[in-house]
């Protein structure tokens, strides 16, 4: 009985710890501030791809030159460059909005109503006649897309405690994800079946979600005028070396120094030389697949397949792929740390980019077997998604909370920068070269995330970091 007894009780102890672990994890995933961002993941996932590979597509299906549509690329800059008005966005008051729903979600509602009049104004252009003015609608999507992520993201992190960051990074991730799933093979299906003006009116209609959800969450605290005052001061301070009295300097000196000189300045101050490392890093790690992906729904078209074989495999079929490389990326950040999976991320992304080399190459006229897509696909996001969780948790770790919005757009400004206009060459490469050609240049761009990861490693290793 008493063998019997020994061997029954790790059973149930482990049984009961099973069972405790999903009544946490569901306490957790239901607490409001986490759906609520899982909703306003929707919102800001859905415009990116209808002003990027969408739109491509749309472009290539209506035979605009590939030169012009890779110049498109260049309305992805307005994401790069974001870090300009986030100051703004921080500290600025939208009168009428902000005293009845905060700093944070007048900001987040102005940029969703932004997203959904540019898309609506988009659905009712021609390529073929307003080319021009599809730039421009295109432009509205993406600087209203770009401020909603500002004040978004400075609305994850400051929403909830520190304990509760990882589960809100992974809620909002999903709902990011479903919304490019339906931005990109949701609206490749609409398009085949009906046509791009419905496919873009009906992507402006799901903007309601985000809307929805604004309403719906709770403001998280700020720190009010006098603590923000205090911080900045004490920071430049510190950089002047004497007391410079902050307090008595115009109103607008006192903007500019807050709003904008101290979030760069805390980060310098932080990292020292290494800051200038850093910033390099984050410019560079995207290159490869922001280069790669404006070409990548043309070149599915031009080798043979259909909008619909696109959105089952590269977008359905990837987005799953995508998870599960995410997924792979968690457990990895817990046993490994943060700068391994980053330079396995880097290296997987730059290699993948040879294996459409050689789709490319193998090309004779007549479309692939789908098999080759498959593989091809898997490889892609499944590296995709290791690269892009274990970057991101490395950008969540550099904010200080004292400044998210500005830092936090900082960071995710320069990280697509240098690949947006790179990018806008890519037609210009593809028409000039040919699609192999293309694909090892953008392979070729993905040294420099490789060579500064390991710098990076080794400072960390040193206790640099």
């Amino acid at each position: 009985m008493t063998q019997r007894s020994e061997v029954a009780e790790p059973a149930s102890t482990t049984s009961v710890s099973f069972w405790q672990w999903c009544r946490e994890a569901w306490q957790i995933y239901t607490r409001k501030p986490v759906m609520v961002i899982a909703l306003l993941g929707f919102g800001a996932g859905l415009p990116y791809l209808l002003v990027f590979t969408t739109l491509t597509a749309w472009l290539r299906d209506a035979e605009v030159e590939r030169t012009t549509i890779g110049f498109f690329a260049w309305v992805g800059i307005t994401y790069s460059i974001k870090v300009f008005w986030a100051p703004v966005i921080d500290r600025l008051n939208i009168p009428g909005l902000t005293e009845k729903l905060g700093q944070r979600r007048s900001w987040i509602l102005i940029g969703q109503l932004g997203i959904a009049a540019g898309l609506l104004w988009m659905g009712h252009l021609d390529p073929h006649q307003d080319l021009w003015s599809i730039a421009i609608a295109a432009l509205v999507v993406a600087f209203a897309s770009s401020t909603q992520d500002v004040a978004l993201d400075a609305y994850r992190i400051e929403i909830v405690e520190d304990e509760y960051q990882g589960a809100m990074s992974a809620s909002y991730i999903f709902g990011y994800r479903v919304a490019v799933l339906f931005s990109s093979a949701g609206a490749l299906y609409l398009a085949d079946w009906y046509s791009w003006s419905f496919a873009y009116t009906l992507m402006a209609a799901l903007m309601a979600v985000g809307v929805i959800a604004t309403f719906w969450g709770d403001e998280p605290k700020h720190l009010d005028a006098e603590q923000r005052g205090k911080m900045d001061a004490e920071l430049i301070d510190r950089l002047m070396g004497r007391p410079m009295n902050l307090q008595q300097r115009p109103g607008w000196q006192r903007w500019l120094l807050g709003a904008v000189i101290c979030p760069l300045l805390e980060f310098f101050q932080r990292n020292g030389t290494l800051a200038l490392v850093i910033l390099a890093f984050i410019a560079v790690f995207r290159l490869s697949d922001i280069t790669m992906g404006v070409m990548a729904n043309p070149f599915y078209l031009d080798l043979g397949y259909s909008k619909s074989d696109i959105a089952r495999i590269a977008k359905i079929f990837g987005l799953i792929m995508t998870l599960a490389g995410s997924a792979i990326c968690g457990v990895l950040v817990v046993k490994w740390g943060m700068y391994r999976p980053l330079l396995l991320g880097a290296i997987l992304v730059a290699g993948t980019n040879l294996l459409f080399a050689l789709l490319a190459l193998t090309w004779d006229g007549s479309r692939p077997p789908l098999s080759w897509l498959v593989l091809v696909i898997s490889a892609d996001n499944l590296s995709g998604g290791i690269a892009s969780t274990a970057f991101v948790a490395y950008l969540s770790s550099l904010a200080n909370k004292s400044y998210t919005a500005t830092q936090y757009a900082l960071f995710s400004s320069l990280m697509t920068l240098p690949g947006k206009f790179i990018s806008g060459f890519s037609g210009w490469v593809v028409d000039g070269w040919g699609y192999s050609e293309f694909f090892t240049i953008a392979a070729v761009l993905g040294l420099p995330a490789i060579l500064l990861v390991m710098v990076l490693m080794r400072q960390h290793a040193k206790g640099n970091l």
